[in-house]
This record gives structure tokens, C-alpha cells and sequence, in this order.
């Protein structure tokens, strides 16, 4: 055990675990953020992915340890404003159905509107393609990203 200092959605915090434990589970049974998702558990499916930096990642496959002196950001945080541009494009798409990858698939989009405002299709489809969606909304998650990308024009991505 090791005490790990995370900047979570923008409040540090101390935590006391192995440093090798996953991210995802200090992030949900350490902290009581759920919003992020347990699913494969190998990095395949991207239900878990959070910010680092804010860059996209599988929190499950990331030790703690790997998260420190760095910014995370869960679903949590995306919206600790109020709704963030995407969460809100995904309402008005009717993206999710069964919902569980949504937390995933958002943090992924927020990555890629944070490097690239106004990505195209083919921009979108690549840095989707590997967020799972058993429900098969991929288009609706298209239209709500460029949605979300006419609203970055006006607001800040975060």
C-alpha cells in the first residue's frame, strides 16, 4: 500500500492503495465514482475510458500509480458545470439505449474535440472505432459529436 495523490475532476485526493491497482478501481470503489464503467477488464472495449491529461484512456489497464501528478477527468467532471457540450448532443441524438459505454464513448469524444474542434467523419470514426457499442449507435454518436463541435465554437470544450 502507498498513499497516491490524484487530481480528480479537479479536487486532489489521497489515496491509500497498491500503486498497480487499476485507475478504474480507485476511481470507483476508493472514490465512488461510478460513472466510469467496468466491462472487459483488458483494454478492449473502452467502457472505462477516462481523461489523463486529457488524453483518452482505459482506466482499466492503467495502474494509479501512472495517474499521479496528472489530471484526470471522469463523467463526473465533464459535466461538473453543468451538462458539457457532448452530454448535451447526446441527449438531443437520442445516443444512448442500453447506456452502458455512454461514459466511455463521451470521455473519447471530448478527447478528440479537445485536439481537433471540427473533426470530419473519418476523424470521428477513427477515434471511435475502438469504444464498443453493443447497441450499435455509432451514427447517433457521429451527429452528437458534430453536434458538440458547433457548441465548441462558442464554449470551451471543458
Amino acid at each position: 500500500m502507498a498513499s497516491l495523490k490524484l487530481h480528480v475532476n479537479g479536487e486532489e485526493h489521497l489515496v491509500d492503495v497498491d500503486p498497480e491497482t487499476p485507475l478504474l478501481w480507485v476511481l470507483r470503489d476508493t472514490l465512488g465514482l461510478t460513472g466510469t464503467k467496468y466491462s472487459c477488464g483488458m483494454s478492449l472495449c473502452g467502457a472505462c475510458t477516462v481523461l489523463l491529461d486529457d488524453e483518452a484512456v482505459r482506466s482499466c489497464v492503467t495502474a494509479a500509480s501512472e495517474a499521479v501528478g496528472r489530471k484526470i477527468t471522469t463523467i463526473e467532471g465533464l459535466g461538473a458545470k453543468g451538462l458539457h457540450p457532448l452530454q448535451k448532443a447526446w441527449i438531443e441524438e437520442e445516443v444512448p439505449q442500453c447506456g452502458y459505454c455512454q461514459s466511455g464513448q463521451i470521455l473519447a469524444a471530448a478527447a478528440l474535440l479537445l485536439r481537433n474542434p471540427d473533426p470530419s467523419d473519418a476523424d470521428i470514426d477513427e477515434a471511435m472505432s475502438e469504444i464498443l457499442c453493443r447497441c450499435g449507435t455509432y451514427g447517433r454518436i457521429r451527429r452528437a459529436i458534430h453536434r458538440a463541435a458547433k457548441e465548441v465554437g462558442r464554449e470551451t470544450v471543458r
